[in-house]
């Protein structure tokens, strides 16, 4: 039973400096959340990294010693995904705990308001919200494009770390019909046979960008110019073409320097997956799909983006939810607080799906789809915390 020197606390500034009491629920809840970090993420790596690696070691030849590598690698990712999982897990356990041994009860009897008490989970929530952003921002990208990396080398895999094979963009621009509206027509195609990290093999680029001349560039090689901000194309031929189609000229070349965009190459170097990049990676493949006009790409980036920037939040939100469905008055054991936290978390991530498709489908903003998880989560741990203060 809590000893009775927790004195009332009514105004806010009771609510900031750190007392017994948390100290007392921060040492309940630390082991129960490294608890949950350990065991979601040994389930999950299990799941998604382990078995697929002894695979690869008994059938492709796979050394340990690389797969250990890779293993070790992963761990960030999931990481990030286990941390809001054991934010609820930690929560939940140690109010239900707290609750079935009536020292909540005893904590309200000295004074003590319910929203003084889950306080101190949300603001150790917020904690796991820093870590899980420093984590899915700075650390678990970079760790899982070197995962991918080594894994590939290992294996001589024919899938190399940039696009080698058929790099292909497009621009495009918007012409103003005569009744008013707007069309997207083609600007501008580049397509290269192979990219070999340094040049691009076999060029061909539709130029449809300046008006009263259209060309079509033939070329053996080309490499990108930092210098001078421009494109080296070698050994090719330029078709020039007429408004009307006809014939204009033909030039041939061993050297021609052209003024194009970078951004082909930027496609050709950039060949990471959602999961291997920041923010600002993210932000910067946003700009480079932008130019291509592809509005489906364009779309996904955008909610993923948005869903990216929303993850983190939801260890606050699970912190709400997981201490004020403990606060409620129950007799219940870690079996039946580890359920109702696979129940919970489940339901998050449905209705994260959910409203990441209907934000790609275009029927909710990238915003509201991402962040429509967490405000539910906010609404029903705020109900319950209301629910619980009232009795």
């Amino acid at each position: 039973m809590v000893s009775k020197q927790f004195k009332p606390s009514y105004s806010l500034s009771s609510l900031l400096p750190i007392s017994i009491m948390d100290r007392y629920l921060a040492m309940q809840l630390l082991p129960l959340f490294l608890f949950g970090v350990g065991a979601f993420t040994s389930v999950v790596l299990a799941i998604d990294s382990l078995f697929e690696l002894l695979r690869k070691v008994v059938e492709s030849g796979l050394p340990l010693e690389i797969a250990l590598k890779v293993f070790l690698l992963k761990l960030p990712y999931v990481m990030v995904y286990s941390f809001p999982m054991s934010t609820l897990l930690a929560t939940l356990m140690t109010y239900s705990k707290l609750s079935s041994e009536s020292e909540l009860i005893a904590l309200r009897g000295c004074g003590v308001s319910v929203y003084r008490m889950v306080f101190t989970a949300v603001l150790l929530s917020s904690l796991v919200t820093g870590m899980t952003y420093l984590f899915n921002e700075q650390i678990a990208p970079a760790a899982n494009y070197e995962a991918t990396r080594t894994l590939e080398q290992a294996l001589k895999s024919e899938k190399p770390s940039f696009k080698q094979q058929n790099i292909y963009y497009p621009e495009y621009k918007e012409i103003k019909q005569e009744d008013g509206s707007k069309t997207k027509v083609l600007s501008r195609l580049f397509y290269a046979d192979q990219f070999d990290g340094k040049q691009m093999q076999g060029l061909t680029i539709i130029d449809r960008s300046r008006e009263g001349l259209n060309q079509i560039l033939v070329s053996e090689s080309a490499q990108w110019n930092p210098g001078d901000q421009v494109w080296d194309f070698y050994n090719g031929t330029i078709y020039l073409v007429a408004p009307d189609r006809s014939y204009r000229n033909i030039l041939k070349f061993e050297h021609q320097q052209l003024k194009l965009p970078r951004t082909p190459l930027n496609v050709a170097e950039n060949s990471r997956d959602y999961g291997e990049m920041n923010i600002s990676q993210a932000l910067e493949q946003l700009e480079v799909e932008k130019l291509a006009g592809d509005q489906k790409k364009i779309r996904k980036l955008e909610v993923r983006i948005q869903q990216k920037i929303a993850f983190p939040f939801v260890c606050m939100i699970f912190g709400l939810v997981g201490s004020a469905m403990g606060t409620i008055p129950q007799r219940t054991g870690r079996g039946t607080s580890f359920g109702i936290s696979v129940i919970v978390i489940f339901s998050y991530y449905l209705l994260l799906s959910v409203s990441g498709a209907l934000a790609q489908a275009e029927l909710l903003s990238p915003v509201v789809g991402a962040w429509l998880p967490n405000l539910f989560g906010l609404v029903v741990g705020l109900f319950l915390l209301s629910k619980v203060a009232k009795r």
